[in-house]
């Protein structure tokens, strides 16, 4: 199947590393315009050229946002809106996992999590969803993890806010879907992304990468973990038009690592 985003234009939030840059890099390279949000400037400019590579005719914009500010986050839609055009595919992707004992999580520990993982894709969502009603196309992908499902003992606040992202989702499918805009949720397992490479420098800093990688996925009933790239095929099936009749769902990307379905 050769799926195609031609002449769609997608904002992907925390798409200057892992999974965010895999989509981004996924959407160009089937026609796509994107634009990637993210703190860090300098990272943003190496993952655009990084994109650039691969495009296929499309847009690419990098706009540096806190997407935990609203305001800010506005000013970051409005730039994306300037650079590519309106929004026909919103991936609510930033985040970072977060865990520890429940009662040493301050609220402050709660709110940031909730206003990095929820509220910002509350926020977006509600500013891209009038221009998609109007045109009948839309696309929302929420980036959850197995644990929104399936919480587990030491998964707060994380697992708790990406269980509030799956409500969302079912609530924004069910408010598109007379107009077409369809709502999705990804549900991700062990993926090889820099979160697990930073994972690998606070565990076992002297053991080589690959064997990390390779020791950690063999819990994996799949026996490996995923890649970016495997991951970011999910999704942008999902947004094209070949998905024309899914919305209101979750997908496990885990090889079966979770388990529910």
């Amino acid at each position: 199947m050769d799926v195609r985003l031609d002449g769609r234009r997608a904002l992907i939030t925390g798409g200057s590393q892992g999974l965010g840059l895999a989509m981004a890099k996924r959407f160009a390279d089937s026609g796509g315009s994107v634009a990637i949000l993210a703190r860090r400037q300098d990272v943003l400019d190496k993952a655009k050229a990084a994109i650039e590579a691969g495009a296929d005719g499309g847009a690419v914009a990098a706009i540096s946002c806190d997407v935990s500010d609203a305001a800010a986050l506005e000013e970051g839609w409005r730039a994306a809106v300037s650079a590519i055009g309106d929004i026909d595919i919103l991936v609510n992707n930033a985040g970072s996992s977060v865990r520890g004992s429940f009662e040493e999580i301050t609220d402050e520990m709660w709110q940031t999590d909730f206003d990095l993982k929820l509220f910002a894709a509350i926020r977006l969502s509600r500013l891209v969803l009038p221009g998609m009603k109007e045109r009948r196309w839309g696309r929302i992908l929420n980036i959850l993890n197995i644990g929104a499902r399936a919480p587990s003992a030491m998964g707060a606040p994380t697992q708790v806010t990406r269980a509030a992202g799956l409500a969302l989702t079912k609530v924004l499918a069910g408010d598109g879907a007379p107009h077409n805009v369809l709502a999705n949720a990804l549900l991700t397992g062990t993926i090889a992304t820099e979160q697990v490479k930073r994972r690998h420098q606070r565990n076992a800093p002297g053991q080589p990468l690959e064997d990390y990688i390779a020791t950690e996925g063999e819990r994996v009933p799949l026996g490996r973990m995923g890649t970016a790239e495997e991951y970011a095929n999910m999704a942008c099936f999902l947004a094209s038009e070949q998905a024309s009749y899914i919305t209101g769902t979750a997908v496990n990307i885990d090889g079966n690592l979770s388990p529910v379905i």
